[in-house]
This record gives C-alpha cells, sequence and structure tokens, in this order.
C-alpha cells in the first residue's frame, strides 16, 4: 500500500492517472505536453497490456515514436501491437532510435518483417546504419540532419532549412555539400538566422569544421569526437558524401560505453559482460586468462615453497606477507591505469614515454619509502608490544617488512607502467592484457623480495 501511495505522489503516478482517465483524445495529448517523453514512457510501462493498446489509437504512431526510445525493453511493447503498427512507430523515429529497438527483437525474421512494412526511405537508413560493425562509427550515427549546397544563397538555405526541419529536428548545424554531393563545412543556426540576403553563404560556412568516416574504430575516435564538444559531428562515406551525424548524446554513450568495456577488460574479460549473457559465453571469455594465471599463481607458490626453511624457522614472516602483497598490487593498479589513460595520446613520443616510467617509479618508489618507513616502526612496536619479541628481533623483522614494501612498491610501479607500454607497442590492448597480468607478475616479485631479504638475513641470525 505505501508503494502504491508513493507512485501516485510521483510525476509518473499523475501521468499513470491522466493515461488511465477519460479525457478526449485531444485534451489527453495537450495535457501530455507539459511532461518529459522519459516520465511519459515510464508511465507507459507501467500500465497493463490493454490500456496500451487502447492508448495506442489515442496517441498515434507519431507521438508514441517520441516515448518509445525511453523505455527499456521496447521490444517487448513492440510485440504487443500488430506489425503494421510497430513499424509505422519504427519509421517515425529517428534511425539511430529505431536501429537500437530492432536490435531488442530477437527473432530474425521479425525483425526484416518490420524493415520491410517501414516506408522506403526509412527502411534505408535502418540498413545503412546496420552495415556497419558495432565497433565502427556508422554503427552509431543518426541520419537526422539539415544539409544545404554551397551555392546556396542565405535565402534558399533558409528555404531549404525549413523544408527539411519538418523530417529532421536537429538543425543547430547545418552542413553543406558541393555540387559533387561531398562534405564541404558547417554552419551554426545563429549565423544563418542573424546573415543577411545579400551575404554570400560562403562567409559563413566553417569549412574546418570536424568530419568522421563512417567505418572508423569507435574507441580510435572518440577521445578526438568529445575533446570537439559539438552538438553534432557529420559523418562520411569513402566518398567523403555526409551520410549521417553523430550526436554529443552519442558520444556521452559511447564514452561511457567505453569505460564500462576497460573496466572490465581490466578484470581480465574480453568485453563487458551482459546480464543476458549465457553461462557458456561468460566461460569462455574468462577461462583462458584464469588458466594463465592459474599456471602464473603456480610458480609463485612454487617460490614460496623454495623458502620453506624460512616459514619453518620464522613463522611470524607469513603474517605480514598478504599485507606486502596487497601494497604491491594496489601500486601496479594505479600505475596501470594512468598508463592506459596517457596511451590514450597517439603521438606520444619514446622519450615522452621513458620520462613517464621514470615518473611512475619515483612516484611509486616515494611511497613505498614512506609506507615502508612507517611499517618498519609500526610492525615493530607490535613485535615487541604483543608479540613479545625483544627490540632487536622485532626491529629486524620489521625492517625487512618496510624493506620488502620499498622494492615491492618500488618494482610494481615499473611493471604497472612498462607491460601495458609493450602490449600497446605490439598492438595488443593494453586494458585486457595488463590487469590480470601485473596483479600476478608483482605477486611474484613482491613474494621473491620478501622472502629472499628473510632468508638472507634472518634465517639463523635470530
Amino acid at each position: 500500500m505505501e508503494n502504491k501511495e508513493l507512485l501516485e505522489n510521483t510525476i509518473t503516478g499523475e501521468i499513470i492517472d491522466l493515461l488511465r482517465s477519460n479525457i478526449s483524445a485531444d485534451e489527453l495529448i495537450e495535457a501530455l505536453d507539459d511532461y518529459h517523453e522519459n516520465d511519459i514512457a515510464e508511465a507507459y510501462e507501467a500500465l497493463d497490456k490493454e490500456d496500451r493498446q487502447r492508448l495506442f489509437g489515442i496517441l498515434g504512431a507519431e507521438r508514441l515514436s517520441e516515448i518509445f526510445p525511453y523505455i527499456e525493453d521496447v521490444g517487448e511493447i513492440l510485440a504487443e501491437i500488430t506489425p503494421e503498427q510497430a513499424a509505422d512507430v519504427l519509421e517515425n523515429m529517428d534511425a539511430d532510435d529505431a536501429v537500437d529497438a530492432l536490435e531488442d527483437i530477437e527473432d530474425e525474421e521479425q525483425r526484416e518483417q518490420l524493415i520491410a512494412l517501414m516506408d522506403k526511405e526509412a527502411s534505408a537508413d535502418v540498413r545503412l546504419i546496420n552495415s556497419y560493425d558495432e565497433d565502427e562509427i556508422g554503427s552509431m550515427m543518426t541520419t537526422n540532419f539539415i544539409v544545404v549546397g554551397q551555392n546556396f544563397s542565405v535565402k534558399q538555405a533558409m528555404r531549404s532549412l525549413i523544408s527539411q526541419s519538418k523530417d529532421n529536428d536537429n538543425i543547430n548545424t547545418i552542413y553543406v555539400e558541393d555540387e559533387k554531393k561531398k562534405y564541404s563545412g558547417a554552419i551554426e543556426l545563429r549565423d544563418l538566422i542573424l546573415a543577411r540576403d545579400y551575404t554570400p553563404l560562403e562567409d559563413i560556412i566553417s569549412h574546418s569544421y570536424p568530419s568522421v568516416k563512417a567505418d572508423a574504430k569507435i574507441s580510435d575516435t572518440i577521445e578526438d569526437l568529445k575533446d570537439y564538444a559539438e552538438d553534432s559531428i557529420p559523418v562520411l562515406n569513402p566518398a567523403d558524401e555526409i551520410i549521417g551525424v553523430i550526436t554529443s548524446q552519442d558520444i556521452v554513450e559511447a564514452v561511457d560505453d567505453e569505460l564500462g568495456d576497460d573496466y572490465a577488460k581490466l578484470a581480465g574479460l574480453t568485453a563487458e559482460e551482459d546480464l543476458n549473457e549465457s553461462l557458456v559465453d561468460s566461460i569462455r571469455k574468462r577461462m583462458p586468462w584464469l588458466a594463465l594465471l592459474l599456471c602464473l599463481g603456480l610458480i609463485t607458490s612454487t617460490v614460496v615453497g623454495v623458502f620453506e626453511q624460512v616459514v619453518a624457522s620464522i613463522a611470524i614472516v607469513v603474517v605480514f606477507q598478504s599485507m606486502i602483497l596487497g601494497m604491491a598490487g594496489n601500486v601496479g593498479t594505479q600505475s596501470l591505469a594512468v598508463t592506459i589513460r596517457v596511451l590514450m595520446d597517439e603521438e606520444i613520443s619514446g622519450v615522452e614515454k621513458a620520462k613517464f616510467i621514470f615518473k611512475e617509479m619515483r612516484v611509486g618508489g616515494t611511497n613505498g619509502l614512506l609506507l615502508g618507513s612507517l611499517a618498519f616502526v609500526i610492525v615493530a612496536l607490535y613485535l615487541h608490544f604483543f608479540k613479545h619479541y625483544i627490540w632487536m628481533v622485532a626491529f629486524k623483522i620489521s625492517g625487512i617488512v618496510g624493506c620488502s614494501l620499498f622494492i615491492a612498491m618500488l618494482v610494481s610501479s615499473f611493471f604497472g607502467t612498462i607491460i601495458p607500454i609493450f602490449f600497446h607497442k605490439i598492438k595488443v590492448d593494453p586494458a585486457v592484457a595488463s590487469g590480470p597480468l601485473i596483479s600476478t607478475v608483482n605477486d611474484l616479485v613482491a613474494v621473491l623480495t620478501y622472502y629472499g631479504l628473510a632468508s638472507l638475513l634472518l634465517v639463523g641470525r635470530i
């Protein structure tokens, strides 16, 4: 009951009451104009199937085409209406939104049926976007844009803008093509509005306005697109003709996808996993790296086994192993994250990379020295007051811990920087290849350093 009362007090609740009311269609449409499409979409999803089907006849395909892009699983909603009605909604959407909606429909034959039922222009736009791989810019572009001729007058350009804006509302930037239909530049809407009739259109065209190729890889171009901070950027085919635009919203989504993908890769996955991904696919993605790391882990365990005498004679050293391994892993992960960020700049030189490696080692070494010194004091106090070791023995052990911590953090910062740079050099994605490998290598180095020093300086001496 509390949830129902809470819902009724929200905007979604207001819209649900409105959608279920018996007011006329015109009154309903006018009332909905006061709400954002995202809120209407939430309310629409909360209705039962019968109410949604009733509303289709009231709101119409054109109005629903503005609402459906905000629905999480629009495929289920489209399945509730006839294929002809669904096609009407899809052809009124922006082409990229229609493509996203069609992807929610699992049945390939059903998708093809809907595309075939759409009007010729809308279906052609959908097929154009679908012709590009999901990692290419063309797969995320929209065909919602305005284009005018380079030889137009200001008045002709304005008339063309007004004519095209009936079907395309992305009008803040108007794109220009020459007589051969090749991209020539862009005009800001404000400049066109303020231009006098006698002003040559050439005077307000920005010929240096950025563009991107449709077959360009998203991961290779997203940083450049983000830096331009434009509302939209034209997408060109191999003949330099404008076939679409990528909007700032598309860029934000692409950046979010790239971050999610890189985050997954840092965990040793080949891509960001979906909640609906099958068990077999998830296992297939993770198993290769886990198998490699198992082998490296066995090497680390073998190294520990070599120092059985140390553990047998000075068992207390095992207590501080996890601290040293953990700090080494933390430093390596920090260096990896910074390095991958730096490697996004493709123009960084070899000298700059060398300076960066040296800088990261200085950072890791300085932090290691400070934390190692702190550990030297704290571990000695712990051993003396809680484990009742005499001061000399306590400081010998804490000295090994502090020294190992310093060396492990210094070396970890080096590996955390050099490994992704190496993989980047040989054209292997540093995000997917570096994370788990660095952690395991750092564990190996830390164990070897810690028990090696303990063997040399403690066994037979305390």
